[in-house]
C-alpha cells in the first residue's frame, strides 16, 4: 500500500497550521546538521589562531549556534518551542592548497514530542553566519555552503542518516 504524501504544516484548505503534537509521547530525539564555511587563507589562519579583530571566532560562533537552537521557534514559523536539553557544536578546520574551510557540525538533543531537525539546521547555519561576521573585515568573499541534515533519530518517522 502506497502512503499518501502530505505536507504536515498545511491544513485541508491549503492554509498554514502548526502540527498538533498533544497526543504524542515524549521520546529522546537527536538531530545533527552540517554547514561549511570557505574562506581565504588569511581569514582561515585568523580563525584557527583565535586572532580575529572580534576575538575567538569558534567560541563566539558556538555560543551563537547554541542560542539559535534555543530560539528556532522564534525564527521559523510553525516550529514548536522546545526545551533544548543539549546542543553541541564542533568546528573542523580543513586547510589545503585548493580550499580553506571550516566544517561545522551541530547536534541537538531533547526528550520531547517533536523532532529537533530545524534546531540543528538553524544552529549550524547561525554558527556559520557568525564565522562570516567575525572574519568579514578580512575576507568579504567567505562562502557558506553545504547546509544539510546529517542524521536524526527518535519519533514516529524513525531514523534518518544521510
Amino acid at each position: 500500500m502506497k502512503r499518501e504524501l502530505t505536507l504536515s504544516h498545511i491544513d485541508e484548505n491549503g492554509m498554514p497550521k502548526m502540527v498538533d503534537v498533544s497526543e504524542k509521547s515524549d521520546t529522546v530525539r537527536i538531530a545533527s546538521a552540517h554547514a561549511k564555511v570557505s574562506m581565504s587563507k588569511e581569514a582561515f589562519r585568523l580563525a584557527i589562531s583565535k586572532g580575529g579583530k572580534k576575538g575567538d571566532v569558534f567560541g563566539t560562533a558556538k555560543i551563537a549556534g547554541i542560542m539559535a537552537a534555543k530560539k528556532t521557534s522564534e525564527l521559523i514559523p510553525l516550529c514548536h518551542p522546545l526545551n533544548i536539553e543539549s546542543c553541541d557544536i564542533s568546528f573542523e578546520p580543513d586547510e589545503n592548497e585548493n580550499s580553506n574551510s571550516i566544517t561545522i557540525i551541530s547536534t541537538v538533543k531533547i526528550s520531547g514530542k517533536t523532532g529537533v531537525e530545524m534546531e540543528a539546521l538553524t544552529s549550524a547555519s547561525v554558527a556559520a553566519l557568525t564565522v562570516y561576521d567575525m572574519l568579514k573585515a578580512v575576507d568579504k568573499s567567505i562562502e557558506i555552503s553545504e547546509i544539510y541534515l546529517i542524521s536524526k533519530e527518535g519519533g514516529k518517522s524513525g531514523q534518518y542518516k544521510r
